[in-house]
């Protein structure tokens, strides 16, 4: 039996890219930043970055695009493959965790419910500049009160 699974837990490098395919479907790829410490055999306190190269297709894609930016905590599972291409006679390899599935981590600090705003390309401002696509979109308002486990039913 074979498994290709990745889990990643970490933050994201840079903003996400969007592109769309030549079927039309639409891609995005981000790069996600994760630590790991641990101490060396004289004792001391070691800390090493790693950096995941993340590919995520289809509606996801275009989810991913619009709500995350640069310092987004994700947790992304999905599978590894390795991609090559030549450039002058060099071959190039990269890995990359295709998504199966990007779950968002928690707001930033200070954020409150409602307070979130996706990122637009500036597109959908008017003459007037006032973001009528932002003003139709619906927010979720997240409760703000704390959630008591005895309440939960199962």
């Amino acid at each position: 039996m074979y498994l290709n699974k990745a889990f990643v837990i970490g933050n994201l490098t840079r903003d996400p890219e969007m592109r769309a395919m030549p079927s039309g479907g639409q891609v995005t790829s981000f790069s996600v930043a994760t630590n790991r410490v641990w101490k060396d055999k004289s004792g001391a306190k070691q800390e090493a970055a790693d950096f995941h190269n993340v590919v995520v297709f289809g509606k996801q894609a275009e989810t991913v695009s619009q709500y995350l930016k640069k310092g987004s905590n994700v947790l992304v599972e999905g599978r590894m493959q390795t991609r090559s291409w030549e450039t002058d006679g060099k071959k190039n390899y990269k890995m990359e965790i295709i998504a199966d599935r990007v779950q968002f981590g928690p707001r930033p600090a200070g954020a409150g419910a409602g307070s979130y705003t996706p990122k637009t390309n500036g597109a959908e401002q008017t003459a007037g500049g006032d973001n009528k696509k932002a003003d139709k979109m619906d927010t979720i308002d997240y409760p703000t009160e704390e959630i008591n486990p005895e309440d939960i039913p199962f």
